[in-house]
């Protein structure tokens, strides 16, 4: 690459079509289903618990020391559940429908915060050859589509129109351009950072997992579906890191 803008160009490109690509399939898929609703919602759980056992932790942990990264994960759980707060006086309700796009929105906060250390992974990676960008990029925005998915289907379940939906989740993918940009300055410059954003998304989609997308889904569908969708989730998630 040959400059800055282009590494953040490239970031902002392959961010924005994995997400967006997963947000149009999200919001025309018509679901009345709980069942199935809560396998997605499962799904995703799953995926989200595979990035950060087999992606986010052990890159920080070989980044930082153990207990920046145990801290980086708690700043990530307590900045989540402020969000939570917020998010819930916005759209408070005790009808299923509200539950589920809270759920939707708390999961594009997560993910947006996410995508953020995938775009330094991929501005770094092009500091130290275009190949490696070029094949991170790639990886992520095919991991990326599933994960649109996870954010535009409760969204329009929860009463979103799909055009809103679907632009929301495409937002998401916006930071993995940001990140880029910063990962093409400090390279490896900074590495600390780098280590303590990665702990940091880890603990946001913890939080995300732990007290939004299990909890949701069983309160949708008390079947082994749901569970199902999660152990698939988690085999695709490991199936994901042999792409990198």
């Amino acid at each position: 690459m040959e400059s800055i803008s282009e590494i953040t160009i490239c970031g902002l490109f392959f961010g924005l079509i994995g997400t967006t690509l997963g947000g149009v399939l999200g919001a025309i898929l018509k679901i009345k289903s709980n069942k199935f609703l809560s396998f997605i919602l499962e799904f995703a759980a799953g995926l989200m618990t595979a990035v950060i056992c087999f992606d986010l932790i052990p890159e920080a942990l070989e980044l930082i020391s153990i207990s920046l990264c145990i801290f980086g994960v708690l700043i990530g759980v307590i900045s989540m559940i402020l969000c939570d707060k917020l998010v819930n006086k916005i759209y408070a309700g005790n009808n299923e429908k509200s539950s589920i796009l809270k759920t939707g929105i708390i999961i594009c906060i997560g993910l947006a915060i996410h995508n953020f250390p995938e775009g330094l992974a991929i501005g770094s990676g092009f500091d130290a050859s275009e190949s490696l960008g070029l094949s991170l990029a790639i990886a992520i925005a095919l991991h990326d589509v599933p994960e649109g998915i996870s954010i535009s289907l409760p969204m329009k379940t929860g009463g979103f129109s799909k055009k809103k939906a679907i632009l929301l989740t495409a937002i998401s993918g916006i930071t993995t351009g940001v990140g880029a940009f910063f990962g093409a300055i400090i390279g490896n410059i900074s590495i600390d950072l780098i280590g303590i954003s990665l702990s940091f998304a880890a603990g946001a989609m913890l939080y995300i997992v732990s007290c939004e997308l299990i909890p949701e889904s069983n309160k949708l569908y008390k079947g082994r579906m749901g569970s199902i969708g999660n152990i698939i989730g988690i085999v695709l998630g490991l199936f994901t890191q042999f792409l990198k």
